[in-house]
């Protein structure tokens, strides 16, 4: 039985300040004024996922001052702050998707205020840019990162120069966690090398597996309320609600009619992204050993 729950309130607490706080302190950003309900003899199957959105504070003046910066430089610092972020984060068990790199995404379960400071605080130690935080859960990925934006847009523009470092929002409780939290898909391109990679120069390939992605992150967002990313290869990693199999055969029926590209996908569950994530990868392997478009893995490894 699938347990159908009330969606969480969400209360403005007005302020000034831009970190995290316990409800009394006037910092300004979100909570939560009611909980989820245990339900007994319920199989507990909503999501509750949390989304970080990282944003690099004033970035495109940076670029230009006192004078444009190479463009090689740019791209040096923005790989190597992803790959940093992405240890950071994912030493947390967390996942981070670089997104348009100056601005990035993260599934960050498990992380609480703490976390999320130390992150911010490293950053701000080894680069010339400092980096804001805004963190705020959701039954679906897309109303988690549509709230930790709005938060962000609040405290002030990315351009911004007097917005520095912001830290915004509300993590999940540690008693309200659950093994079901996060839902990840993995999807990759059936038979792409042979088809593509074996058979055409890389730029066109590229354009076969990019056009794969553009109609599966388009489609996921406006039919399941999920983000999915370009992570690649042929992969696409999507952050997802509670889906069904029939909502992934749509959404793969919906690329191969669209653009041609046949896609495959493994489905996993999870407290965090790491489990969720590596849970998927298992269901990849079962789709690319029995032929399966789609496998959801049943059981959580936690």
């Amino acid at each position: 039985m699938r347990c159908q729950l009330p969606t969480a309130k969400l209360g403005r607490v007005s302020g000034t300040r831009h970190r995290f706080g316990p409800a009394t302190s006037p910092f300004c950003g979100y909570i939560p004024t009611e909980q989820y309900l245990l339900l007994p003899n319920c199989r507990w199957t909503v999501t509750n996922t949390q989304i970080t959105h990282i944003q690099i504070d004033n970035y495109g003046p940076w670029t230009v001052t006192p004078e444009p910066r190479r463009e090689v430089d740019l791209q040096t610092l923005q790989s190597r702050l992803y790959a940093d972020l992405a240890q950071l984060v994912g030493n947390r068990d967390g996942y981070i998707f670089f997104s348009r790199f100056d601005n990035m995404i993260a599934v960050t379960n498990g992380l609480d205020e703490a976390a999320h400071a130390l992150i911010q605080e490293s950053v701000g130690n080894r680069y010339p840019v400092t980096m804001s935080l805004s963190v705020a859960t959701g039954t679906t990925p897309v109303s988690a990162l549509g709230t930790a934006t709005e938060q962000l847009q609040e405290a002030g523009s990315a351009q911004d120069k007097g917005r520095r470092e912001v830290l915004r929002g509300q993590t999940i409780d540690e008693e309200f966690r659950k093994p079901t939290d996060v839902q990840l898909a993995h999807f990759d391109v059936d038979d792409a090398t042979e088809k593509y990679t074996d058979q055409l120069n890389e730029f066109d390939t590229f354009i076969q597996i990019e056009q794969g992605y553009a109609a599966l992150m388009k489609y996921m967002r406006e039919a399941h309320n999920s983000l999915s990313f370009f992570v690649g290869g042929d992969n696409v990693i999507a952050v997802c609600p509670d889906l069904d199999e029939a909502d992934y055969h749509d959404a793969i029926s919906h690329v191969r009619e669209e653009v041609d590209v046949e896609l495959k996908v493994g489905v996993g569950r999870g407290r965090t992204a790491a489990t969720a994530g590596m849970d998927a990868k298992h269901a990849l392997e079962t789709c690319r050993a029995t032929g399966e478009a789609v496998t959801i893995e049943t059981e959580t490894s936690e």
